[in-house]
């Protein structure tokens, strides 16, 4: 920092210096001021492994039964801080305050407190600030040996737990007396663990045991493996949940009928091992169920089930109704169970499922029991099955206002109206109805340094419908678990961010199909887009670079073709007319230099800019898109998650247009529908990541983004609006978005550059996240990529992609980052730096000689990246 700056910046760096000097005191008032004589304030447990380190061993730590004060800002213990700031004598005050009945805690009992602790000068009082500091500090943890003695014991159960039956578990003391603080280290030896010789089963009942041989090569159990109980545990989730899909109902309900005996009389290194699986001390045999009475009743009050309903029933099932608002059919379509078929546990909880995401109903009670036989006891193989329903309102109105940040938008409101209205057509049909708008600040493309209004108004509706809109059965290989649903969608909406503002309409139906909780299909059967640019003529007004280039190669031209020249100023001909003439005239192209050339192709590429950037499109296409998501689920810790996209756009399209257009300076002529071109192409997205957790809660992610589209027949080049930019956020996060990177090592003039996007488009993430605890979490991480072109416009951009040349095109950006977790909101705070940067000159791409670590690139944001 220069002194300069200093002097011009004055209050700004004696803020930034007061806050530093407040929070260095903050700290040197010692943690221990609250501490008693004799007593020492726990900083630190620590574990030293005196052999090799196992997988596990970061859970140990969650076995210590006396932690130290939690750690928040600037990794300080601001509760304790807190605590300590407040007035010692409270603290007993408050103490006692607190055992007496809440209507009792009122300023008299305060006041007869400090009497009686010698406070009198508080009487009458309510020390509002001290309670504050209370109610946000945590008292010091004092150090109990003891229970550092039970730490150890509990480590040592846990390494037992894990196969360890030899592990060795001590524990030290290391007390500073001088400034009354103590660490706890534990030292832990595994030594050599405890195998599974053999592995036997003993199951009496030949139908389980017929099961679990014939799928006794998915289990987790196996000889020669480590005798660890999470190990199974896991197996015996596996075949109780296995037994209750073939028809066991209620296998395993008591969780005692399935379990391992493991002899270790002979010895405790190499032990047989036997899964018993009994229904009880008689080995009674297990009987396969099968689905009795399935009834579903829709009721107004829970009570009025079933005294004030009618019966119906479709295909098996029994309605009970109170009237004739939802037809029988809607429902059907979410029951997964069917009378007479076998038991399968998994088919109640895809029911569940269904109908809460039907978004009509909540579900008062959902009950299966076995069929009572009068006065006899229940009938053991019949499981009768009742959901009772209750309907959610017929309308919701939700009103909200989002505020959310980026490069491009910078600081952005966001109102919204939704409306649901329910049940629209008696099919648990829902329309959802929205107005919304985004309004903020973008950076002028007039003065970069400058920032000008932009907003954006929507107006969008959905008519959802919970089965597919087709004119025949389907059921047959689309099954109801599956849980089909469709839906119509209907858009507008008006924007304008860089002057050129845009009119859109959209139009779609979709169908959607969860396979299951990983497994989402979704087709779009046709996606109609109409994007129509405001202010054409305007373009120049708003971007003055390109206007720049424009004027200078147009003064140049003229300099050899005068009388074009005041034809052009004299209004005889247009921008467009003169434009066309220099890029054709091939004898002006042959007599230029190099800066001469250099010009020539940075004008070529702000026409390119003004044809896509004023472009009318109509994009009609077919969209599929396929998820397979393990994030968020416990039996997936390093989760994977791949997200696949094909659009095909404009075939149906082109059977029946007929004219063409005037095309744009360099753009060829389009053959239009109802005046408006419409794009052919066909898209490709790839979004893959994985997840890998180790250390405890630490993360490193992995992502690799791949996008290729390719357009052809009526289309020269991708739509803007479906074409690949870089930057921002959630990509390479060194750049902002439309910041200057790509495409590929272009060297054209970067005024020109910024706003060029391509038709491919490669990403690689990995970001390494360090929670600090529950509440702040840090971040280390690094992006590479770029966008190009998969032809070579013979004009000198420098944008095609090549095999062997890629690599050495992308751009590569690191950095790190604070994420805040405020109750299901998480902000991210990312500060990343340009390390290589392809569109420099070579030699000057390897970006560390003018690395500046105090003007990183600043990402504010909501939620992770990826």
């Amino acid at each position: 920092m220069s002194c300069k700056h200093y002097k011009n910046s004055p209050q700004k760096y004696y803020k930034i210096i007061s806050f530093a000097t407040f929070v260095g005191l903050l700290y040197a008032c010692s943690t221990t001021k609250k501490v008693p004589e004799g007593e020492y304030l726990l900083t630190k447990n620590s574990f030293e492994f005196e052999d090799k380190k196992e997988f596990f061993d970061e859970e140990l730590k969650e076995y210590v039964q006396q932690k130290p004060n939690k750690k928040q800002v600037l990794f300080m213990p601001l509760g304790l801080m807190f605590y300590n700031m407040a007035n010692p004598k409270y603290d007993t005050i408050l103490n006692e305050y607190m055992t007496y009945p809440g209507e009792m805690r009122n300023q008299k009992l305060r006041d007869s407190l400090f009497i009686k602790y010698n406070m009198k000068n508080s009487v009458g009082k309510n020390l509002f600030f001290d309670r504050l500091l209370h109610s946000w500090g945590s008292p010091p943890v004092i150090l109990d040996q003891t229970r550092s003695e039970k730490s150890a014991e509990s480590i040592k159960k846990r390494l037992t737990y894990r196969g360890f039956w030899d592990a060795e578990v001590k524990y030290r003391h290391d007390i500073d007396s001088a400034s009354k603080k103590a660490a706890v280290k534990y030292f832990i030896k595994h030594n050599e663990p405890t195998y599974i010789k053999d592995y036997y089963y003993n199951i009496t009942d030949p139908g389980i045991k017929g099961y679990y041989t014939y799928n006794l090569n998915k289990t987790f159990v196996r000889s020669g493996q480590i005798l660890d109980q999470t190990v199974l545990e896991k197996e015996v989730t596996r075949i109780t949940d296995m037994m209750r899909e073939l028809g066991y109902y209620k296998f395993n309900a008591s969780n005692d009928e399935v379990y391992f005996v493991a002899d270790s009389l002979k010895s405790k290194k190499n032990v047989p091992l036997t899964l018993e699986i009994h229904k009880d001390s008689l080995d009674s045999r297990y009987k396969v169920a099968t689905f009795g009475n399935i009834d579903v009743a829709i009721v107004d009050e829970p009570g009025d089930y079933p005294k004030n309903t009618k019966k119906d029933s479709l295909r098996r099932i029994r309605f009970h109704k109170m009237n004739e608002n939802y037809k029988s059919s809607s429902i059907w379509r979410t029951i997964i169970a069917d009378s007479k078929q076998v038991f399968d546990q998994k088919k109640l909880d895809v029911t569940k499922r269904n109908i809460l995401s039907m978004n009509n109903f909540s579900i008062v009670k959902a009950r299966d029991s076995l069929r009572q036989g009068g006065m006899s006891s229940p009938n053991d193989s019949i499981v009768d099955i009742l959901y009772v329903l209750k309907p959610l309102p017929k309308y919701e109105l939700k009103v909200g206002t989002d505020i959310n940040y980026s490069q491009v938008l910078n600081l952005g409101v966001s109102p919204s109206v939704d409306l649901t209205t329910r049940n629209v057509f008696r099919g648990a049909e829902n329309l959802f109805t929205s107005i919304s708008g985004t309004f903020g600040s973008i950076r002028s493309t007039k003065d970069i340094d400058k920032r000008t209004t932009a907003y954006e108004i929507s107006a969008q509706a959905s008519l959802n419908f919970p089965r597919l809109l087709l004119p025949f059965n389907y059921y047959k290989f689309l099954p109801k678990r599956y849980t089909p649903t469709s839906s119509i969608l209907l858009g507008a909406s008006i924007q304008n961010n860089i002057g050129l503002g845009r009119v859109n309409f959209n139009t779609g139906l979709n169908y959607q199909a969860n396979i299951n909780d990983q497994v989402y299909h979704k087709l779009t059967l046709f996606n109609t887009q109409v994007s129509l640019t405001k202010n054409k003529d305007a373009y120049y007004s708003y971007f003055p670079n390109d206007e720049k280039i424009r004027e200078d190669i147009f003064s140049d031209y003229f300099v050899t073709h005068d009388q074009l020249g005041k034809d052009f100023k004299d209004g005889k001909v247009d921008i467009d007319y003169v434009s066309k003439k220099i890029v054709e005239d091939e004898t002006y192209r042959q007599s230029l230099n190099q800066s001469g050339t250099d010009l020539l192709t940075a004008f070529r590429g702000a026409l390119v800019n003004k044809d896509r950037q004023t472009q009318d499109v109509l994009i009609s296409s077919m969209i599929y898109n396929f998820v397979y998501n393990e994030i968020g689920k416990k039996e997936y810790p390093n989760a994977f998650y791949f997200n696949g996209k094909v659009e095909l756009a404009g075939n149906i399209l082109s059977l029946f247009n007929k004219k063409d257009d005037g095309g744009g300076v360099l753009a060829s002529p389009q053959r239009t529908i109802f005046g408006i071109p419409y794009a052919q192409f066909v898209k490709f997205d790839i979004d893959a990541r994985k997840y890998f957790k180790f250390n405890g809660n630490q993360t490193l992610v992995l992502r690799q983004f791949i996008g290729v589209g390719v357009p052809y027949g009526n289309s020269e080049d991708m739509p803007i609006i479906k074409s690949y930019f870089n930057g921002g956020s959630n990509d390479i996060r060194a750049w902002v978005a439309f910041g200057g990177l790509g495409p590929a090592d272009s060297q054209v003039d970067e005024r020109v550059r910024t706003y060029m996007t391509d038709n491919v488009k490669l990403t690689t993430n990995i970001e390494y996240r360090i929670p600090f605890n529950k509440m702040y979490e840090g971040a280390l991480f690094t992006d590479i990529g770029n966008t190009w072109s998969l032809r070579d416009h013979n004009d000198g951009y420098g944008d095609e992609f090549k095999f062997n040349k890629f690599l050495g095109q992308v751009g590569v950006g690191s950095g790190f980052g604070l994420r805040v977790n405020i109750a299901y909101i998480t902000l991210r705070l990312d500060l990343a730096y340009k390390i290589y940067d392809p569109n420099k000159p070579e030699g000057d791409r390897w970006r560390f000689k003018t690395f500046q670590p105090f003007k990183p690139t600043v990402n504010f944001a909501f939620g992770y990246p990826f």
